[in-house]
């Protein structure tokens, strides 16, 4: 599945900014859609998931201020961030896992947005 995110950009800290993932295909067979986000010489870290039935997990730096939401027949997933921090500062990409041929697990990547929190 091809992956499409977009949305990022310059915010001051405390602002908000929507990022978003479109998906060339339907996402309903796609076990996992998850937002990662990098920094340079630092390892990528998951920022939050949604599973195929809807449930969402975030990452504990993030719990209570972002929100990761789908929207399955438009293809999309979004990523909701509040109160955002300086340290909120990277890369972020999204992220299709899922299972092909009911035995081989793939990861596709959207290219990242770059999200800047300075003031």
């Amino acid at each position: 599945v091809q992956l499409q995110a977009s949305g990022g950009g310059l915010v001051q800290p405390g602002g908000s900014l929507r990022l978003s993932c479109a998906a060339s295909r339907s996402i309903l067979s796609i076990n996992a859609m998850t937002w990662y986000r990098q920094t340079p010489g630092n390892q990528r870290e998951l920022v939050a998931t949604v599973d195929s039935v809807g449930r969402a997990h975030y990452g504990t730096s993030v719990l209570g201020r972002f929100t990761i939401s789908r929207d399955t027949a438009k293809n999309m997933v979004w990523l909701q961030m509040s109160s955002l921090r300086p340290d909120d500062t990277a890369v972020y990409s999204c992220n299709a896992h899922y299972l092909v041929d009911g035995r081989t697990w793939v990861d596709d990547w959207g290219q990242g947005t770059q999200v800047t929190v300075s003031s």
